[in-house]
């Protein structure tokens, strides 16, 4: 949420915005209301004050006798309070709708953020790593899974409907392995490992900035007025609501935490296999530091390094791109995307995301700060998935595979796969 009198001085630069990130707001109608609110405002307290001193006067007349203009003084508060009624009424339906728009206000994007409508439009930046060429026809994730014995999709599907899965044996253990391997190196970059709510308040995903455009992805326990998270970003985001923190030092959080999408607008889009699910776990990165762009913009190249070393040790090839505006959400500033090589897609696939949200965040929250001269400022705020599995599974199967059917597993993951070194069916 940006600050109204930012809004009012920058009312083209945040349509623009608005249009270009699909968010279905009219900034002249908010500061309509806005000019609306402050006019009831001051007539209000104008009516207030007036009332205040009046009935000091009525008990000044009534002490002095002064019957008659103490009468007339009363008949003049009770209009009064008659047009103070009618225009809180006015106020309290301003209000509202002034809330409701504040709430889509997007927050501006860099100098640097390309320009665009979609992912098509998003600017590469860097590749790292070789795409493999096999000498053989190379099964996809799916077809390797069935081989392997790692996971059952039929089933998956029979126990909770389309977009589900079951994963065992060795396929669990890689699940649990890639975000182990993603904890442990984020422990080592001096984050603080967390486990946070999944089931949240309808607060947490408005301070986050997934709510209110995020709504029909999420779902909701109605009966109770909680929702589950696409992202542990949501509670970490919300830690520290409404706290003054320490941030001479940035905070680094990481969550690992199961997730829930209900991907409303995706049939008929990547239904073959692990690309997209209903449920899935993810490593995220949160960070909080001084209101300060250049650090922020260190912190974020931080993040996304943080990433790409887990895709380093994971051995895959993969790129980077600059997202454009137009495949941004509200919230971010700025924003890469890490896709990773997956071979039977023949393309990069989109495993990571990681954004800058300067102080969106934290002014939704109340995260604040004390600068140097002891004024409170508002955080800047950034995220970053680590891993997300079992999406991270199909570019580890498919470019780690062999012609017989078995997969190599990369060293770095070995620890946490009982000191295996391949994946081979059962005879």
């Amino acid at each position: 949420m940006l600050d109204i009198r930012y809004i009012r001085d920058n009312e083209t630069m945040l349509q623009h915005t608005a249009d270009a990130k699909g968010i279905p707001l009219s900034v002249a109608r908010l500061l309509e209301l806005d000019e609306r609110r402050r006019g009831l405002m001051q007539e209000i307290d104008r009516l207030r004050n007036h009332r205040n001193r009046a009935s000091e006067r009525i008990g000044k007349l009534m002490a002095s006798r002064e019957l008659d203009e103490a009468e007339r003084l009363k008949a003049e508060v009770n209009w009064n309070n008659d047009m103070l009624t009618r225009l809180e009424e006015q106020q309290s339906e301003v209000e509202t709708a002034y809330a409701e728009l504040m709430k889509l206000v997007p927050n501006p994007v860099s100098l640097d953020t390309p320009e665009g409508r979609s992912d098509a439009d998003n600017v590469e930046i860097r590749r790292v790593g070789e795409q493999p060429s096999f000498d053989f026809e190379p099964r996809d994730h799916v077809a390797l899974g069935e081989l392997l014995g790692l996971f059952d999709i039929p089933r998956g599907v029979k126990i909770a409907g389309a977009r589900n899965y079951v994963l065992k044996g060795a396929g669990f253990r890689l699940h649990q392995a890639v975000q182990q391997l993603a904890m442990d190196v984020l422990e080592e970059a001096g984050f603080t490992p967390m486990d946070v709510p999944m089931l949240v308040r309808e607060d947490a995903l408005l301070v986050s900035g997934y709510f209110p455009l995020g709504r029909e992805q999420t779902y909701a326990l109605s009966d109770d007025n909680k929702y589950l998270v696409g992202t542990s970003e949501v509670s970490l985001a919300a830690y520290y609501g409404d706290e003054i923190v320490d941030v001479r030092q940035p905070i680094r959080l990481a969550a690992q935490s199961a997730c829930f999408r209900r991907e409303v607008g995706s049939q008929g889009r990547d239904v073959r296999g692990l690309y997209r699910v209903h449920q899935f776990s993810k490593v995220e990165q949160v960070v909080l530091c001084e209101n300060d762009p250049e650090l922020s913009e260190r912190l974020l190249q931080e993040i996304t390094g943080n990433a790409e070393r887990i895709l380093q040790l994971l051995e895959l090839p993969y790129r980077v791109v600059s997202v454009c505006i137009g495949d941004m959400s509200q919230k971010n500033y700025k924003q890469y995307d890490i896709e990773t090589w997956m071979p039977s897609r023949e393309a990069f696939g989109e495993t990571h995301s990681s954004s800058n949200v300067h102080d969106f965040q934290a002014r939704r929250a109340g995260i604040r700060y004390r600068d140097a001269d002891g004024k409170l400022q508002y955080c800047h705020m950034l995220n970053n998935t680590a891993i997300a599995s079992p999406r991270i599974l199909i570019p580890l199967l498919e470019n780690h595979q062999r012609e017989d059917g078995s997969v190599y597993i990369p060293e770095a993951l070995r620890p946490y796969m009982q000191g295996r070194t391949e994946l081979r069916a059962k005879e």
